[in-house]
């Protein structure tokens, strides 16, 4: 008896699954060839992302390129002062998150509707040619997409003369669409619905193809239409995806984007297309300024680590899918 209870416990000790740390470290030797392919990766981000960030400090100072790190006069956080009571900041947060709502809303709205519609089309050599045209502008660079706006939108631009033809205008009243302010907003978010929505729809057509096909059938047998399909069966099972891009997303709420603001605006619309960047790239290069620009940058870094998480808890608090 004595035996068999020695050899009971001993089985017991052997089938023991580890916990805590020692099953991170289980794993961790397990998945070694993995972990070492990421090292290289790991070492690239520390020295970028990580090390960089010791120049915040700036932020906090009167900072004089001339003079060494001992010798900068601290300031505190006057410099966040100013930038919360200075009217152009202000204007410019405001730019900000306008056309970084507009492009999320868009983005996702017309990249799910179209990954939906290619989803049911059943002629191969049709979807693939839909699917080349709405992904060719991606590739194109923003110089060149800003350039071909530009000539689209100017008065003697195919957008003009269409409306000549269609009589909404009358010759010689063209609409100079980049020099009316209020009209930049549109433009941008129009711009970058036509070049990315055919990239941004990659990812929900990838997740629709692990939806299990009998669904579709019995729904089909039981007498739902495309759109009840689509409603009840395609993009439930793709919400989880859409979820946690929702959140990533949420995250680069202030990085509304550079490249389209820069090239697109001019001083007409400059108080509707300026953003956070472009307000960081004035103040640090044209003007000097190197405490305040780090300033303006740090507050939208820390904002957007904020939102990341805030919607990653709303998603864990609402039962759906997140990012950790």
């Amino acid at each position: 008896m004595e035996t068999k209870a020695i050899l009971t416990a001993s089985d017991r000790s052997l089938n023991k699954k580890p916990k805590g740390v020692r099953l991170f470290f289980v794993k961790l030797a397990s998945q070694r060839a993995l972990v070492l392919m990421s090292v290289p990766f790991l070492i690239w981000l520390f020295i970028f992302k990580y090390v960089p960030i010791w120049g915040w400090t700036i932020a906090f100072q009167d900072y004089k390129p001339a003079l060494g790190f001992r010798d900068q006069t601290w300031i505190g956080f006057e410099h966040f002062k100013f930038l919360f009571g200075d009217e152009r900041f202000l204007r410019v947060l405001r730019n900000t998150l306008a056309m970084s709502s507009i492009n999320l809303v868009l983005g996702f709205v017309t990249a799910i509707a179209l990954a939906l519609l290619l989803n049911e089309i059943r002629l191969v050599a049709f979807k693939r040619i839909v699917q080349t045209i709405s992904y060719l502008p991606h590739f194109i660079s923003w110089v060149v997409a800003a350039s071909i706006i530009q000539t689209t939108l100017s008065p003697d631009g195919i957008l003009n003369q269409m409306l000549i033809w269609l009589g909404f205008i009358d010759k010689g009243n063209e609409i100079l669409f980049l020099g009316i302010p209020e009209y930049f907003w549109g433009i941008f978010g129009a711009s970058s619905v036509w070049k990315d929505i055919g990239w941004n729809t990659i990812v929900y057509l990838a997740a629709m193809t692990t939806i299990d096909p009998s669904q579709y059938e019995a729904a089909e047998i039981d007498g739902a239409s495309r759109f009840k399909r689509m409603r009840y069966i395609t993009l439930p099972g793709i919400k989880s995806v859409i979820v946690v891009l929702l959140i990533m997303n949420i995250g680069y709420l202030l990085e509304s984007g550079f490249e389209p603001q820069y090239l697109l605006g001019n001083g007409m619309n400059v108080d509707y297309s300026e953003n956070i960047d472009i307000f960081v790239l004035r103040y640090g290069i044209a003007q000097s300024n190197f405490s305040l620009s780090i300033a303006a940058g740090m507050f939208k870094t820390v904002v957007s680590f904020a939102l990341l998480f805030a919607a990653n808890h709303i998603a864990k608090r609402a039962g759906e899918s997140r990012l950790f």
